[in-house]
Parts: C-alpha cells; structure tokens; sequence
C-alpha cells in the first residue's frame, strides 16, 4: 500500500486550510480600512492554484463627513466584510487544519511503529 498519497493529502489539506486561514484573517484587519473613491473595494479569497487573490467586493458606506475620504454627501466607503462569516471561516479551518495535523501524526507514528516492528 503506498503511504504518500496519504500524507500528500493531509500536507495539501493543511496547505488549503492555511489560505483560508489567511484570508479570513486580512480580511478582518481590512474591514475599517477606508477605500478612496474610484478604486474597488477588495476581499482576499483562497486560491489554490495561485494562493491567496484578491477579488472585487461591494462596499459599505459610512457617513463620516470630517473624514478625508469622505465624498461630497459625507459618505466615506468599506470593504463589506461579513464578520460572523470572517469568523466562523475562521473557526472552521483552524479545526480542519488540526484534524489534518493529527491525521498526519497518527500516520507517521503508525509508519514508524511498522518500522519498529520490522526491525524485530
């Protein structure tokens, strides 16, 4: 039975649930940071081909009329970031890359007890 494809899913596993990680993660640190006019507001979404990319978001207008960035009406934009979402995106990849990790442990520990038999 060949042992690397398994351990290749658990590293491909832990490698995905780190971009979530990521994204979640700068998406949050980005909510309140205010977007000038003209340019598109962004989200960090996980790619698993390139990594983490950023993608056009709506965004939430806040009236703000001292603020630098505010428009003529007083109205300064944000990323609309879904915080329960960030959150629980958050919540749920940090338990999968746990799982992955234990996965990977238990296999190696299985294959090196195999060895250890072996050698008997």
């Amino acid at each position: 039975m060949a042992i690397e494809p398994i351990f290749e899913s658990s590293r491909e596993g832990m490698t995905y649930e780190r971009l979530r990680l990521d994204a979640a993660s700068r998406n949050i640190a980005g909510a309140n940071r205010p977007i000038a006019s003209g340019e598109p507001a962004t989200l960090w979404r996980p790619d698993p081909v390139a990594g983490l990319a950023e993608r056009e978001a709506a965004a939430r207008l806040s009236h703000e009329p001292g603020h630098p960035l505010a428009d003529a009406d007083g109205m300064v934009r944000y990323p609309a970031v879904d915080m329960v979402d960030e959150m629980t995106t958050l919540m749920t990849a940090s338990r999968a890359y746990e799982a992955n990790v234990r996965a990977f442990n238990l296999l190696r520990s299985m294959l090196m007890r195999a060895l250890e038999i072996g050698a008997k």
